[in-house]
């Protein structure tokens, strides 16, 4: 903790302590790290330059795997870049502005991609319930118009959650135990009242995610029921895979979000880096497999 006894009072800086506990490992931990983000966006921009290219995938399902993808670069870019700095080069200083700017980009990115596993659970629906209007239904004009208002409600739900914070005092102890800016960590370290931003931040969490995981779980239930009374078993067959895939992909990213807001609240029993490790891993290996999973389960059902 000497580093971070260099600047103690400096009003425009944070410090990030990576993972608490497990500094001397920093070195070992950067290894997985930086090999799980290089191949998360090689893969990603690979998605994203295949279908850019190629015209006959130029469709809503490969639509939403390309939106996926920009979610997956952007989530695990908010985050992993600062964390190798941290673990390479000790630079646990970050301006508060650096520090609400990431946070931000973090959470706003999560919604938007909570928003795009709920276009893909509607999407699902309408092809296997309705099949023959899916074309008219899901068009590529309307799921860019769907991702434009993801990306619109993710940015007014997320902006109040840093300008709320930056209303808040600072005091001496500016250290984050952790390698990112995540909301509730910078909350715990200001002197001021923050009974605010909790709350608006449970409202957010329970809310809008609430509302998503609803809307996936009712777009669910029609699929499950719609499923048998499929007499064809090719279609079966099809149904199943792209269904596998989506679920594969909202279990990788919503459970670790429940059981990090959990811990967060309610596992005080938990060792810090182990919350921490976790914590990290979710910005690493969902965005290495998500689109390679959609990707294999949509050709194979194509």
């Amino acid at each position: 903790m000497a580093a971070f006894n260099l600047s103690p009072f400096d009003p425009s800086t944070f410090f990030l302590t990576g993972i608490p506990g497990l500094e001397a490992a920093h070195i070992w931990i950067s290894i997985p790290f930086s090999l799980f983000y290089i191949i998360s966006l090689l893969g990603n921009f690979m998605v994203l330059f295949v279908v850019s290219k190629e015209q006959t995938l130029h469709k809503p399902m490969y639509l939403l795997i390309c939106m996926l993808a920009f979610t997956d670069i952007g989530m695990s870019t908010s985050v992993v870049p600062k964390a190798l700095c941290i673990f390479w080069f000790n630079l646990n200083n970050i301006t508060v502005g650096g520090c609400f700017t990431q946070m931000f980009f973090l959470h706003a990115v999560f919604a938007m991609q909570s928003a795009v596993l709920v276009t893909m659970a509607f999407d699902r629906y309408i092809a296997i319930c309705n099949p023959l209007r899916y074309a008219t239904i899901l068009t590529n004009s309307r799921i860019t118009k769907l991702g434009l208002v993801g990306l619109i409600r993710a940015v007014l739900i997320v902006l109040p959650l840093p300008l709320l914070l930056s209303r808040q005092p600072f005091c001496a102890n500016r250290i984050i135990p952790n390698t990112y800016c995540d909301h509730i960590a910078v909350a715990k370290i200001s002197c001021g009242d923050t009974t605010v931003n909790g709350m608006y931040a449970l409202v957010v969490v329970h809310v809008f995610t609430g509302l998503d995981l609803t809307l996936v779980a009712l777009s669910y239930i029609l699929i499950i029921r719609s499923f048998f009374r499929i007499s064809s078993k090719k279609t079966h067959q099809k149904a199943l895979n792209t269904c596998t895939a989506h679920i594969f992909v909202m279990l990788m990213f919503y459970l670790p979000f429940i059981f990090s807001s959990l811990t967060h609240r309610y596992g005080q029993g938990i060792a810090p880096h182990i919350h921490i490790m976790l914590a990290n891993l979710y910005f690493v290996a969902p965005p290495h497999a998500q689109p390679y999973h959609l990707w294999g389960q949509n050709q194979r059902a194509s």
